[in-house]
């Protein structure tokens, strides 16, 4: 089976390649910049997928283009960049936390892709398909079928066993944000609802809550250590950016509140 003209085990061996090669790549850059070793990755093992998919669509692609470089780099240029975006907004989707981040930099789109990036993935892709892809090609064209077979087969199960246990891993993360935000707005009801006289009772809700909040704090702070470890500058997206704020903050005028109660009585 051939999808334009690529066999499958072929597209799957240059897939994790490329992977392997964008992990390669982040991980030394990332390192020389904060110099000591940061280990790059989405997944548990030495892979970012974004660079394999990316690199299986040039392949896919660009290559018909390569006589006309400056639609060749056009191309590149807004597939990559529309490819970086999508993968971009799938994760703060799906697990509300933003892996990369390019606000600082001038003509961004919502910190998710910017422009001196996408010129970048321009010039990255000229490099991939004319000068480090077809020796590859020539490497996989000279395998014996068994062993084209054998490596698809073994990692592939590695990348999938991988995947689904990074997918477990992240969705516990996401129910415990969810969960911070549940305990926010319950903190805020109760803050609204002591203004209406609920006097000592507040102050027993605020600490209960508090307590279930720090309880939740340290099981994320648990489950999120891998990812903080290989991406040092993640951040929660804007939706639950202040939780921790405004828990504190709805405590903080709780207690101000009941304060200034407890005084207007002792004055009566």
């Amino acid at each position: 089976m051939t999808i334009l003209g690529y066999p499958i085990q072929a597209l799957v061996l240059y897939f994790i390649f490329y992977s392997f090669l964008g992990w390669l790549m982040e991980t030394c850059y990332c390192s020389i910049l904060q110099r000591r070793l940061v280990d790059r990755g989405f997944l548990y093992g030495p892979v970012c997928p974004i660079y394999g998919a990316g690199v299986t669509l040039m392949i896919l692609f660009f290559t018909p283009l390569k006589s006309h470089l400056l639609l060749f780099y056009v191309t590149a240029v807004v597939v990559m960049t529309s490819w970086e975006y999508f993968v971009a907004w799938v994760l703060e989707t799906t697990t509300h936390v933003r892996y990369w981040d390019y606000s600082n930099y001038r003509f961004n789109i919502k910190g998710r892709v910017c422009l001196w990036v996408a010129l970048v993935w321009g010039v990255l892709s000229y490099v991939v398909i004319f000068w480090i892809h077809p020796p590859v090609e020539r490497l996989y064209e000279s395998m014996a079928p068994w062993l084209v077979n054998t490596l698809c087969i073994t990692l592939l199960i590695l990348l999938l066993v991988d995947a689904a246990l990074t997918i477990r891993h992240l969705a516990l993360v996401s129910q415990l944000v969810v969960k911070l935000a549940a305990a926010r707005d319950e903190a805020q009801v109760q803050f609204s609802l002591g203004k209406a006289e609920l006097g000592q009772m507040l102050e027993s809700q605020s600490a209960s809550l508090r307590s279930s909040y720090s309880q939740q704090i340290a099981r994320l702070e648990r489950y999120s250590r891998s990812f903080r470890r290989k991406y040092s500058n993640m951040h929660l997206t804007s939706r639950y950016a202040s939780l921790s704020e405004d828990l504190k903050a709805t405590a903080a005028a709780a207690r101000k509140e009941l304060m200034k109660k407890r005084e207007a009585r002792k004055k009566k």
